[in-house]
């Protein structure tokens, strides 16, 4: 009986977590979150781009939900796209990201038939494990390139942890963007070119390297902000 309570005790600290806020962020208040992601199916995301797989792995019904991001040879990046489209808001996600593996968080994103025959393209906070370490700094996918990298913060590049989880905030409020990687400033940029768009994961693409190599994701939440 004891093992029962202490098992649906840890559920129910897991399922407060889910709502409580996370490291970083400009305000000091507790904040409510809705989740992104269901905890059992794709259900709400549509893929677009190339031919990467995406998964859900729930190896531990005590333990959060995995969105397993997986390459595949010869393929353009691939996304999973969120259904709905958002505009102001606070977006937090955990990541673990294999070394060699380019992946990002799009925001405020489209794919437009008009626009190189549907080519994702927007706002993404950059997931960067090479030794360059960006990761948090602002990337326009498919459009005009680098807003914001992180080559003048030392401290952000220093708070990626390789093979660990890693903790994500997105801050896009009007034409203000910012990121936190693991609670520690990374970009702060002012831009209004696009000011609402889907939410997306990203698998880069790796050429012809034909073992497979993942990035995973959890607890992807959102709060959106309407004139508060």
């Amino acid at each position: 009986m004891r093992t029962l309570a202490t098992a649906l005790a840890l559920a129910a600290s897991i399922a407060l977590g889910a709502c409580a806020g996370g490291s970083g962020g400009s305000s000091g208040r507790t904040e409510s979150f809705e989740p992104l992601f269901n905890g059992f199916t794709l259900h709400g995301w549509v893929k677009r781009g190339g031919n990467a797989e995406f998964v859900v792995e729930r190896p531990n019904p005590l333990k959060p939900a995995v969105i397993v991001g997986r390459t595949a040879p010869n393929t353009e990046n691939t996304f999973l796209c969120t259904e709905r489209e958002y505009a102001d808001f606070v977006l937090e996600v955990e990541f673990l990201v294999h070394p060699e593996l380019n992946s990002g968080v799009q925001f405020r994103s489209r794919s437009e038939p008009a626009y190189r025959d549907g080519r994702v393209h927007g706002y993404q906070a950059e997931i960067d494990p090479s030794a360059r370490a960006w990761t948090g700094g602002i990337y326009d996918e498919g459009r005009r390139g680098w807003l914001a990298d992180l080559s003048a913060n030392p401290e952000a590049r220093a708070a990626f942890r390789q093979h660990e989880w890693n903790h994500m905030r997105v801050e896009a409020v009007g034409t203000r963007i910012r990121t936190w990687i693991n609670g520690v400033p990374a970009a702060d940029l002012t831009d209004g070119m696009t000011r609402s768009g889907f939410i997306a994961l990203q698998v880069h693409g790796v050429g012809d390297r034909t073992d497979p190599i993942e990035v995973r994701f959890r607890n992807v939440r959102i709060r959106e902000v309407r004139g508060d």
